[in-house]
């Protein structure tokens, strides 16, 4: 999360990805997808031109989503890859009520706990609890070898934190299938970077520090399929600034999501969906990135973390 977005405001440069060397293993985390959403819902607003997908201040129980055609490179990729990994057909989708407040709350802890023990330099951080990857000043660290502050291990999960991160994951993974139709949801993996993220407003120190560019998650990370994104944090309330846009072919904003506490958003990963956050303004602005794919190769297991 803190570490990418090689994009300029207008599209011009292409993004990269600053591979960060972890002990052990070379950890390839930037730009997050921050935000993820989903177009359409049962009463949209119009704002400027600009479709509000999920009011911060309006709770969806039932899923809202609208559907459109994939790109061609996304649909031939998972057509050779795996077809029963197919969605119906592309979109995007908000829901509330997938993981409940109290859920997300002590999801949002466990996070706080090892951003604790690092943060990024230029307003963005982020924790990946597989890798072991957090955000400090700069560079990553392994947040399962970092003493704390206090002396002693930095951060290690309870068992009940890792079940709990594990059945929300699933959780999501089962409502991304049944929303997009894919016939067998077995084959629909988590994959990785699969993080944790703090947006604040603080100025970018490098590059890699500017969260806010537009991007598509597939030519991002290649692993991702499916992206969806749990919000822990209140757009307005929290925070101001970060919303979760959608941008159209010419780079215009044609949707955007208002995160809330509990809210899942989703999407398919390919071309069809590109996508920013706006910069946040004041506050922190916290989200859970989970991204799911269709290759057996790029999988990783919920309840694998390191330490």
């Amino acid at each position: 999360a803190s570490r990418r977005g090689n994009h300029t405001d207008n599209g011009t440069k292409k993004s990269s990805i600053s591979a960060w060397l972890m002990p052990g293993a070379a950890v390839a985390i930037v730009a997050i997808c921050f935000g993820i959403c989903y177009q359409n819902f049962a009463k949209d607003t119009i704002r400027n031109e600009q479709v509000v997908l999920a009011p911060a201040n309006q709770s969806f129980i039932e899923p809202t989503q609208r559907q459109f055609e994939c790109a061609k490179a996304y649909t031939a990729e998972l057509r050779h890859l795996r077809p029963d990994c197919l969605p119906a057909s592309c979109g995007r989708f908000v829901h509330y009520g997938i993981a409940t407040e109290a859920e997300a709350a002590a999801l949002l802890a466990l996070a706080k706990r090892g951003f604790a023990l690092g943060g990024g330099s230029g307003g963005a951080t982020i924790l990946d609890l597989h890798s072991g990857a957090l955000s400090l000043g700069q560079k990553f660290v392994n947040v399962y070898t970092v003493d704390g502050r206090n002396g002693g291990r930095g951060f290690v999960p309870t068992e009940s934190e890792r079940r709990l991160y594990a059945g929300v994951v699933n959780r999501i993974r089962l409502a991304v299938a049944a929303a997009f139709k894919v016939s067998n949801a077995e084959s629909l993996r988590l994959t990785k970077p699969t993080f944790f993220s703090r947006l604040t407003s603080a100025e970018a120190r490098t590059q890699h520090d500017e969260y806010w560019h537009s991007h598509v998650d597939k030519d991002t990370y290649g692993s991702f399929h499916y992206t969806s994104l749990l919000y822990l944090a209140n757009y307005g309330t929290d925070f101001t600034g970060g919303r979760f846009l959608f941008l159209d072919s010419n780079g215009t904003s044609t949707a955007f999501v208002e995160p809330r506490t509990g809210r899942v958003s989703a999407f398919t990963s390919g071309s069809e969906n590109t996508h920013r956050v706006e910069r946040v303004t004041s506050g922190q602005r916290f989200a859970l990135t989970i991204a799911f794919t269709c290759d057996p190769a790029a999988a990783i297991d919920p309840s694998a973390m390191g330490g």
